[in-house]
């Protein structure tokens, strides 16, 4: 993973924190799911956090709708403001990480962040990928991340291994302590 060297995330940190602390708090309190490499974002998509997940009988359909869609749900999962059951049902697997997302959920580094998704792109009817950042106080902490969202019990979810990923950097890269479900998400 890459992580932007954004002079900005200093500056949002208190003395002590570094972008790893951001992360940890942005993480395990407000439950920000993506990790990958930087790539280039285009039009911003961001969607208010409040926004309800959309639910279909079978296959997601395709298309801006879907787009938004999958962008809404990525907000509303990295709101710290958004009830830990809400956040919970946005994680594919979600249930498996409940105690990690509740656990973190009063920190209040945690209650200051939030993501802002800029692109949206379905590579098939279940997986999109997702372009988004991390922002601390409104400001950017973490630009242009990629991360995965699978479409999983009629809903669009941030992806396990997106945030298993983010749950590694978060311990520096160690993998031996995270949940087993880790371990599987590969």
């Amino acid at each position: 993973m890459t992580i932007a060297g954004d002079s900005r995330a200093g500056r949002l940190a208190k003395p002590h924190r570094s972008v790893p602390g951001v992360l940890l708090a942005c993480v395990l309190g407000a439950g920000l799911a993506a990790c990958g490499s930087s790539s280039t974002s285009s039009t911003s998509s961001s969607t208010p956090s409040s926004a309800p997940s959309t639910s279909a009988p079978a296959a997601a359909p395709s298309g801006s709708a879907t787009e938004n869609a999958i962008a809404a749900n990525w907000t509303t999962f990295f709101d710290a403001k958004a009830p830990v059951a809400k956040r919970v049902s946005l994680l594919q697997d979600g249930q498996v990480f409940s105690s990690v997302i509740k656990a973190q959920a009063g920190s209040s580094l945690a209650s200051q962040a939030s993501s802002k998704v800029t692109k949206v792109t379905v590579v098939s009817p279940d997986e999109a990928k997702v372009t988004y950042s991390i922002l601390v106080a409104g400001q950017p902490a973490l630009s242009n991340q990629a991360g995965l969202a699978v479409y999983q019990d009629g809903t669009w979810k941030v992806g396990v291994g997106s945030f298993c990923g983010l749950l590694a950097l978060e311990n520096g890269g160690k993998t031996s302590s995270l949940p087993a479900a880790c371990k599987s998400a590969g």
